[in-house]
């Protein structure tokens, strides 16, 4: 079981086959394997099938530099402050065209479907749980193990705050997860098009910094691709690493988490010839792009020991202490990621926690069938949410920000 998961959690193998070549150069790897994910596999059904590596944000880019450029952005995170309903207007005084991208990036696409999204829901009631170990610890630390996210992260304004930073992030998180996600009282339209337009700003100011620029092998940062190997930690990495802990998940539940992040991965800005329309579609382009973009970065550690901190802060009142911490963030990501990230062996927890955690869900798992137990679930997995948000925003009103410099030298 042990071998099969961690096959499952990090490409289904790609990353064993790629080896150290990835983690000395992820260049290298892209030329020997290349991009030829079709994308009569995509949500589109067609498209010119260009390299993501080479494509950006068409509509978003070039307005946020404009804005930047011109010092409209302290009035703008002004004006937005109080944008916050999928069914709010638009705030009055923002710029007439970046009001109309706005307007234009708030639509859902033609393709999405209300009823899965319900669905995806119920499933997140029943599931938080796991979805949000996953994509919380999950994800957080697959990406410090992503060397450009880190140095992104590391180098754009947000990496001076992490704590500030990871709240900001979680509010996207909280947002897809939320029982009203894409509902007129929802939030995640709102915050998907907040963080497109901080994306687009990342991609004109980070340039301009010289320690980005000594660690970089790109011009622009956050291209489509990495965009979509973001995306592969979130769903796709929960997606296979939740059955191995023998979580049951019917076709249709499936299914219905998938179309979830299709949507949020097109009002993020990804364009649909990109986003997988399966989930057999989601795992082969994963195996082509997660593995071959990761590895060790000095940043990479820095970040996670930060994260990893944070985390056992925020879980001190259960008790919980760095060295499960670091165990639980090893379990997750599997040894070859957690020693990328310098994160400690501990040799009890490390232990334990395997053993320990799939009893866990076992006898949860033979609860969920029982009336009322997804709601009594989603009642503590939703309260659990809450405090972590609020241990992170220590308590104040927090938001996406677009923004206007780089982590001061």
């Amino acid at each position: 079981m042990e071998l099969s998961r961690r096959k499952a959690i990090l490409a289904g193998g790609g990353l064993a086959a790629l080896g150290a070549l990835v983690a000395t150069s992820p260049a290298r790897a892209r030329e020997l394997v290349g991009w030829d994910f079709s994308p009569t596999r995509s949500v589109a059904g067609s498209g010119a099938g260009t390299d993501p590596h080479w494509v950006w944000d068409d509509e978003a880019d070039p307005l946020m530099a404009s804005m930047l450029e011109r010092g409209l952005v302290p009035k703008i995170n002004e004006l937005l402050w109080g944008w916050e309903r999928n069914d709010q207007p638009l705030p009055a005084g923002l710029p007439s065209e970046l009001r109309d991208f706005m307007e234009h990036a708030r639509t859902l696409p033609e393709w999405a479907d209300h009823d899965k999204l319900e669905r995806a829901a119920e499933f997140n009631k029943s599931r938080g749980l796991y979805l949000n170990l996953c994509n919380g610890p999950g994800g957080g630390i697959l990406a410090t193990a992503i060397p450009k996210e880190a140095r992104a992260v590391y180098y754009s304004a947000g990496g001076a705050d992490m704590e500030d930073r990871v709240a900001k992030t979680s509010l996207l998180g909280f947002a897809v997860g939320s029982l009203n996600a894409y509902r007129p009282d929802g939030a995640c339209i709102v915050e998907c098009v907040k963080t497109r337009l901080v994306h687009a700003a990342v991609r004109h100011l980070l340039p301009q910094s010289a320690r980005w620029q000594q660690g970089a092998d790109e011009d622009i940062p956050i291209s489509q691709e990495d965009m979509l190997v973001t995306w592969h930690t979130l769903p796709t990495f929960a997606m296979r690493t939740m059955p191995e802990w023998g979580v049951r998940i019917s076709d249709a539940d499936a299914e219905a988490y998938l179309h979830l992040w299709q949507v949020t991965a097109h009002m993020l800005g990804i364009s649909d010839e990109y986003i997988p329309a399966t989930w057999e579609a989601a795992y082969d382009q994963s195996d082509q792009i997660l593995a071959r973009n990761m590895g060790p970065t000095p940043e990479g550690v820095e970040l996670t020991d930060i994260l990893l901190g944070q985390l056992a802060e925020q879980t001190s009142p259960a008790s919980l202490s760095r060295p499960l911490c670091n165990a639980l963030a090893r379990y997750l990501v599997g040894d070859r990621v957690a020693d990328w990230d310098g994160i400690q062996r501990e040799p009890v927890w490390d232990r334990v926690l395997p053993e320990a955690w799939p009893m866990l869900v076992r006898f949860r798992e033979g609860l969920i069938p029982l009336p009322l137990v997804p709601e009594a679930a989603w009642t503590v997995d939703e309260a659990l949410r809450r405090y972590i948000l609020f241990y992170l925003t220590k308590g104040r009103e927090t938001k996406i920000e677009i923004p206007t410099h780089n982590r001061p030298s």
